[in-house]
C-alpha cells in the first residue's frame, strides 16, 4: 500500500501473490481470537479518501451493520515486522486483517464459507488491491480458516460492535437463576429467626497459591556453565527475563533455560518462532511459578 498511508499496501498489495508462510509448521489451534473492545479512531489509516493504483476509495463513516461475502486472501513473511497502515507492527501470528474501507481499528468475524470455520479478527491495515477480494487476513487467520494452502477462500464478514460485544461477554443472571437463589436463602433466614444464636468463628484461611505462568523453555543442560552461556545469548535477543533453573537430585542436576513469564499470548508465539528460525530446537511452552 502506499506510503502515504504507510503500512503493508498500495503496490505490496500485488506482491503478496508472491508472499509466504513461515516456512515451517506453526500451530495456530490455541491461539485466542482478537478481543473486541471499544478503540478510538485515530487518524493514523483513516486517510479519507485515498488512491492506490489510480483508484479512490471512500473509507465507510461506521462499520456498524458490515455484512459482506466475497474472497479472502492472506498475507505473511514478506511484510512480517513492518507497519501496518495505522503504523502498528504487522505480524503474521498475530489475529490481524486488512480492508479497503473499514473505518481502523475495527472488529469483524470472518466465517469460511467452505467449512464453516469462524474467527475475530482486528483490521489494522489497508487492502487487498487486487480484483474481487475482500479483505486480507493474517498467516494465522487464514491458518485457522484452513485456506492458508489455497491462498484464497470465499468468506463472509461480519461486522462486531465492541461495545455490545462486551456486554454480551459478561451476561446478567437470568430470573429463574436469581429466583432460585432466593429459594435458597429463605429456609436459612427462616431457621436463623427462630434458632439460638451461635458464636461465630472464622474458618481458617488456606494460603494462596501463586498462579502458574506461561514460560518458553528453550534449552536443557547438564551443566551450569553451558546454561549461563545461552542465558546470555538469549537475553541479548529479548526484553523478557532469561533464567537459568535447577532441577533434578543433587548429584545429577540438570539446568533448564527459560524466559518469561509471557503472559501474551501472540509474544509467545512470535518469539518461539523467531527462536526456530535462528535455529533453536523447538522451544516449547511451560506454565510454573514464577520463583520455584
Amino acid at each position: 500500500m502506499l506510503a502515504s498511508l504507510s503500512g503493508c499496501q498500495s503496490g505490496d498489495s500485488f506482491a503478496r501473490l508472491k508472499d509466504s508462510g513461515p516456512g515451517h509448521e506453526v500451530d495456530v489451534s490455541q491461539l485466542a481470537d482478537a478481543v473486541p473492545r471499544v478503540d478510538p479512531i485515530t487518524i493514523a489509516g483513516n486517510k479519507n479518501p485515498y488512491t492506490v493504483n489510480g483508484r479512490t476509495y471512500q473509507l465507510m463513516p461506521s462499520a456498524k451493520g458490515y455484512s459482506e461475502e466475497g474472497m479472502a486472501s492472506w498475507y505473511g513473511n514478506k511484510f512480517h515486522g513492518r507497519k501496518t497502515s495505522n503504523g502498528e507492527t504487522y505480524s503474521m501470528y498475530g489475529m490481524t486483517a486488512a480492508h479497503k474501507t473499514l473505518p481502523i481499528p475495527a472488529y469483524v468475524r470472518v466465517t469460511n464459507l467452505a467449512n464453516g470455520r469462524q474467527i475475530i479478527v482486528r483490521v489494522n491495515d489497508r487492502g487487498p488491491f487486487h480484483a474481487g477480494r475482500i479483505i486480507d487476513l493474517s498467516y494465522a487467520g487464514a491458518k485457522k480458516l484452513g485456506y492458508h494452502q489455497h491462498g484464497t477462500a470465499r468468506v463472509r464478514v461480519d461486522a462486531i460492535d465492541p461495545a455490545n460485544f462486551q456486554r454480551n461477554s459478561v451476561s446478567a443472571p437470568t430470573l429463574s437463576e436469581q429466583v432460585n437463589k432466593l429459594e435458597q436463602i429463605q429456609p436459612l433466614l427462616a431457621v436463623s429467626s427462630v434458632a439460638p444464636l451461635m458464636p461465630l468463628v472464622a474458618a481458617p484461611v488456606a494460603a494462596k497459591k501463586p498462579a502458574a505462568q506461561p514460560f518458553l523453555q528453550v534449552g536443557v543442560y547438564s551443566s551450569m556453565s553451558s546454561a549461563k552461556q545461552l542465558q546470555e545469548q538469549l537475553s541479548a535477543i529479548t526484553t523478557y527475563p532469561v533464567s537459568v533453573r535447577r532441577f533434578g537430585e543433587i548429584k545429577t542436576p540438570v539446568f533448564k533455560v527459560w524466559i518469561g513469564p509471557i503472559v501474551d499470548q501472540l509474544q509467545m508465539v512470535a518469539l518461539r518462532e523467531q527462536l526456530i528460525e535462528q535455529g533453536r530446537h523447538k522451544p516449547f511452552v511451560v506454565n510454573a511459578v514464577r520463583d520455584i
